[in-house]
């Protein structure tokens, strides 16, 4: 009889009678029947060449495996490239070369390896092959099989459980327990608690920067010198792998090695994340978890296949700001629903937070900081049809997070941790359109920032958003002159007169040939200019452009217009007693009224022209109205602005001149010794307000 087979089938004949057993074995290594080749050497690729830093951590586990300390659970969390495996290695070394412990170590990074990894322990720890193929068989609990071998271990032990980043993996089966035989030492980017129950949690972050730049010289000790290595370190934010990549990168070359300063340079101006990458080994297995710019790719996968899309998208849209802390209130705007639903936010940030790819930080705000490293992969990855939808929303946030009219107040510092979000913007590039509003929202923040006395970062965010923008906007663009010219504002009231005139009157004349004399913003730059010719001296040009601002503003604005009383207010303090008494001026002397009519009491126009007419009073003589005027003034400046914010210290300077005029001499001199002390403090002893505070005193004292 003849037999015929197709795919899978056999056929077998025989003459006689045989007995044949078969046995099929379908499927691949995911049951655990191929293992790892050793669980007693940790599998890490590169060893670190010298564990910087951690040695808080590093103590407190070598303490442990010193008294022998069975039973306890260490897990060692952090984001990921910070280290943890280098320090579980650092404590494994420990344990077994110097303590005699066994150590075992596990990939716990999947269920697979996991799984076969654990059984190895048990086959280590006297397990028969009759109970592993029970286990490999599923006829006896895995776990249960490991932990009993576990427990009967004549000699102490160390195990290791690397890259845990799914903690549900060893809860099922309960493969994560506790024996009076030895030390549990867990490596994962979960950092919630609920995943480690009984377990002791060590947070692994980011080096020093000592530290950090040591690591860079134990690598490439001779590619630069110790500060120039710092600096490469401050640019990589310390993060563990990409300094040992960047080292890697230094001591390898052969044709053309750089120093440390040509690395640097590349990092400014490169795709940083390529080039970090260069740093790995080009002969070694390409690990994901060992590449920057692809180490937190695997948990953004991790987030898809589990239905959480929106988690990838957050991810991607912080990859839009800075490395800086970010406020979590920006999160919270209806603004945001453009990318993601609003209702899922919480939960994709959850998300974040779990896997170590951001953390909260209180700087006075609460906020949400990411790793900039991190931040530069995700961004490099990020497909690029989602980057217009990405960068509207990110500048939407920012936009609708600063006041559509910036008015004075007290030091906001949720405005300050603004600014390098804006600039990150403009520095990662964008569409013309999206860059002109970003500008323009840089511009309003500077305004809101100097409006809190927070002059340099005003002067900071204005001037970065010209220097990021004129090249592509042009430097004649609307909104770059804008910039310009808040820039030249608040560079006056940081006392650099020689630096602010200039700027201004290049912005005025441009604007004034552009958009024309009347045109308000070059209006705004007249009144600026005038304050700073002020100040220097030019009286008779300052009062010039003054006039000429308060016209075109009540042609262009309007007489009622908080920015036409505005300057109105400012001749109030430009007049001599004689020009205040004209009969062209008479009206000036109502302007307080005629602000509180318009605009209100309250409102900082109003309060300035009071503070002003103080100054008129007393110019005038009129020293009992004045101070009056001026204590009502200065009362309310401390209630709303406290008694650090500029122009209440130039209230109460006026108002010790008032003091004195009217013999209070000792008051006057106490009082102006208060506000030089406090213009020193917050604006510089060689500010030129703090030296035009310093003359007043003198006199006082002088005329006492």
């Amino acid at each position: 009889m003849d037999g015929r087979a197709e795919d899978g089938g056999r056929v077998y004949q025989s003459s006689r009678d045989q007995h044949i057993s078969e046995y099929h074995y379908h499927g691949g290594d995911e049951l655990g029947l191929s293992g790892p080749d050793s669980v007693r050497h940790p599998a890490v690729g590169r060893a670190p060449v010298v564990l910087r830093d951690r040695a808080e951590v590093l103590d407190r586990l070598r303490a442990s495996v010193i008294a022998g300390d069975g039973g306890h659970a260490f897990v060692l969390h952090g984001m990921g490239g910070c280290g943890k495996t280098a320090v579980a290695y650092a404590v494994f070394h420990f344990a077994t070369e110097t303590r005699g412990c066994v150590g075992l170590w596990v990939n716990a990074s999947e269920r697979a390896s996991l799984r076969s990894g654990m059984l190895a322990v048990a086959a280590d720890r006297g397990a028969t092959d009759g109970e592993l193929l029970a286990a490999r068989n599923g006829l006896r609990p895995g776990a249960d099989l490991v932990w009993e071998h576990l427990n009967r271990s004549p000699e102490p032990w160390l195990l290791v459980l690397d890259n845990a980043d799914d903690p549900e993996i060893l809860r099922d089966g309960s493969w994560l327990r506790t024996s009076p035989r030895g030390i549990v030492v867990v490596t994962t980017r979960r950092a919630a608690a609920r995943w480690w129950p009984g377990a002791e949690l060590q947070h692994i972050g980011v080096l020093p920067r000592e530290d950090a730049a040591r690591v860079l010289c134990d690598l490439a000790p001779q590619s630069g010198t110790f500060k120039q290595a710092a600096e490469i370190a401050d640019r990589l934010g310390r993060l563990p792998l990409a300094l040992t990549l960047a080292g890697g990168f230094l001591s390898h070359q052969v044709l053309d090695p750089w120093t440390m300063d040509a690395y640097r340079r590349h990092l400014e101006e490169g795709e940083r994340v390529e080039l970090i990458d260069q740093g790995a080994d080009i002969l070694s297995n390409e690990d994901p978890r060992h590449l920057v710019g692809r180490t937190w790719q695997l948990t953004l996968d991790a987030f898809e296949a589990r239905g959480l899309p929106e988690a990838v998208t957050l991810l991607r849209l912080l990859a839009r700001f800075a490395s800086e802390p970010l406020p979590l209130a920006l999160l919270n705007r209806p603004e945001i629903s453009d990318t993601l639903p609003r209702a899922r936010t919480e939960m994709a940030l959850r998300a974040l937070l779990d896997q170590s790819l951001t953390e909260l930080v209180d700087v006075g705000v609460r906020c949400v900081q990411t790793h900039g490293v991190l931040l530069d992969s995700v961004a490099s990855a990020t497909p690029s049809e989602s980057l217009g939808t990405l960068s509207s929303t990110a500048s939407r946030l920012l936009d609708a997070a600063i006041p559509e009219l910036p008015d004075a107040g007290p030091e906001d510092p949720q405005l300050r941790l603004l600014s390098p979000h804006v600039i990150a913007m403009l520095r990662r590039g964008a569409t013309p359109s999206t860059r002109a509003d970003l500008v323009g929202i840089a511009t309003r923040l500077a305004t809101a920032l100097h409006r809190t006395g927070d002059y340099l970062s005003a002067w900071e965010t204005a001037h970065s958003a010209v220097e990021l923008s004129e090249q592509t906007l042009g430097a004649e663009h609307r909104l770059v002159l804008a910039a310009r010219s808040r820039a030249g504002r608040a560079l006056f009231r940081l006392g650099k007169y020689s630096e602010a005139e200039p700027l201004l009157r290049q912005v005025r004349g441009a604007q004034e040939r552009l958009f024309g004399a009347d045109d308000p913003d070059t209006l705004e730059s007249s009144h600026g200019l005038q304050l700073v010719l002020g100040n220097l001296g030019k009286r008779t040009e300052a009062l010039s452009l003054l006039r000429a601002t308060i016209t075109g503003r009540r042609s262009t604005l309007g007489p009622a217009h908080p920015l036409t009383l505005r300057s109105q207010a400012s001749l109030l303090t430009m007049l001599s007693a004689s020009e205040l008494e004209a009969a062209e001026n008479a009206a000036l002397l109502s302007l307080p009224a005629d602000c509180e009519r318009n605009l209100g009491p309250d409102h900082t126009v109003t309060l300035g022209a009071r503070h002003n007419h103080a100054w008129a009073l007393y110019v005038l003589g009129r020293f009992h109205e004045a101070d009056e005027e001026i204590r009502l003034v200065s009362d309310m400046y401390e209630r709303r602005f406290g008694l650090d914010y500029p122009i209440a210290l130039s209230a109460q300077q006026l108002h010790a001149r008032i003091h004195h005029r009217l013999g209070h001499f000792e008051a006057a001199v106490d009082l102006m010794d208060d506000v030089v002390e406090r213009r020193a403090n917050s604006l510089g002893a060689d500010h030129p307000f703090t030296a035009a505070s310093r003359r007043v005193l003198a006199e006082l004292k002088e005329h006492g």
